[in-house]
């Protein structure tokens, strides 16, 4: 083996078909992985394409051990390769959207021309008298261009329904120049100019790596919100009582100077009646924001339940009687409602449920002293 055959012969292309196998199985593993769990369209078009790109390079590879090179084979790798490519980008499009009727449309209708433009294959022969290398590129070209539709119908089309659309069209453009390559190396230069052939072999890689790494930020996403939603309260985006409480119980358990701010939206009960359960939901979003702006610098914040929302201060500096009557003034000037609020310092001794108990009883205390007020959690 010497550097020659490493860069520009049959070694490179055997290497850099191996490496994409190796991305692609990964690929799979994910792919197929998602779709037992989740049972979504786009992981199930995703797992087929993949199966297909394998199978697409694994024929490759066998191709080119074995020496075999007829007019036959590089129309069937070809085909492949636009199938696959057409499954890629609809799997793609399917991790973000719900597919329809009208897409069903345009993918399968893509490879369906595709078939049609594949006839150019089989007629060549019967029309053109050239030289075999002559007919052989002939028989290919419809197909060879028909791939640049669909690398530019993809470009303009799916980005705008997606996520990672910077990603998303990155990999078509590195797929833009692997097919340029291919085309300017096959037709122009017999596939032997140096430069486009190392082009051909690394172009490839670098393509399905993008894909990789926007199936694997894809799964980072669904962790993510699987998470979040097993934290947050699903109206108000705060934290959920769970989270909250556990929070609140690892400062506690380390002595950490905390106070507790626990607050009851005034006659909320007598608004949902007479305004509607949306007009509620509206207020317990507004609210919520109002929590949630006031405790980004020094805490966090979380729905316990119904209309009472909590906050918990961490930052030592901060005044505390200060702090509850900013949000108080807010609440009754930013929305239609008031509040109620109480407070507690921890102080040792004291558990995660006895300090948020002393903050919902001083909340009581305010509510049934007149309402709309702030009341410190006193013995």
């Amino acid at each position: 083996m010497n550097v020659v055959d490493l860069l520009f012969g049959d070694l490179a292309s055997l290497l850099s078909n191996a490496i994409i196998v190796v991305i692609v199985a990964l690929m799979f593993v994910i792919s197929l992985r998602l779709f037992l769990d989740r049972r979504k369209k786009g992981y199930m078009s995703m797992t087929i394409s993949l199966v297909i790109v394998g199978i697409h390079y694994l024929l490759q590879l066998y191709l080119t051990l074995s020496g075999i090179d007829t007019s036959l084979t590089a129309y069937m790798l070809l085909m492949l390769k636009i199938i696959s490519f057409i499954l890629i980008n609809m799997g793609i499009y399917q991790l973000y959207n719900r597919t329809n009727r009208k897409q069903y449309i345009f993918f399968y209708g893509l490879m369906i021309m595709g078939i049609v433009v594949s006839i150019l294959h089989f007629s060549v022969p019967n029309m053109y008298n050239g030289t075999h290398e002559q007919v052989r590129l002939l028989q290919d070209i419809g197909l060879e261009l028909y791939v640049f539709v669909l690398i530019f119908l993809c470009f303009y089309t799916i980005p705008p329904y997606i996520g990672q659309q910077v990603k998303y069209q990155m990999a078509l453009t590195v797929y833009f120049f692997i097919q340029s390559v291919h085309l300017v190396n096959a037709y122009m230069y017999g596939n032997v100019q140096p430069l486009l052939s190392i082009a051909a072999n690394v172009l490839p890689i670098i393509y399905y790596f993008l894909l990789f790494m926007l199936l694997f930020e894809r799964v980072v996403e669904l962790m993510q919100a699987i998470y979040n939603s097993s934290i947050t309260d699903g109206l108000t985006r705060l934290y959920n009582r769970k989270f909250f409480y556990n929070r609140v119980a690892q400062y506690v358990g380390r002595h950490l100077p905390v106070y507790i701010l626990f607050s009851d939206i005034d006659n909320f009960k007598k608004l949902n009646d007479t305004q509607g359960h949306q007009m509620g939901d509206d207020v317990l979003k507004q609210v919520a924001l109002i929590m949630k702006e006031e405790a980004e610098e020094c805490g966090i914040a979380g729905r316990y339940g119904g209309e009472e929302m909590v906050v918990m201060v961490t930052d030592p500096s901060v005044k505390m009687d200060a702090f509850a009557e900013r949000v108080r003034s807010r609440i009754e000037k930013e929305t239609i409602v008031t509040a109620s609020i109480g407070y507690s310092k921890y102080k040792n001794g004291l558990s995660a449920e006895e300090l948020i108990k002393q903050a919902d009883e001083a909340m009581y205390r305010a509510k049934t002293s007149g309402k709309n007020k702030v009341v410190k959690y006193a013995q």
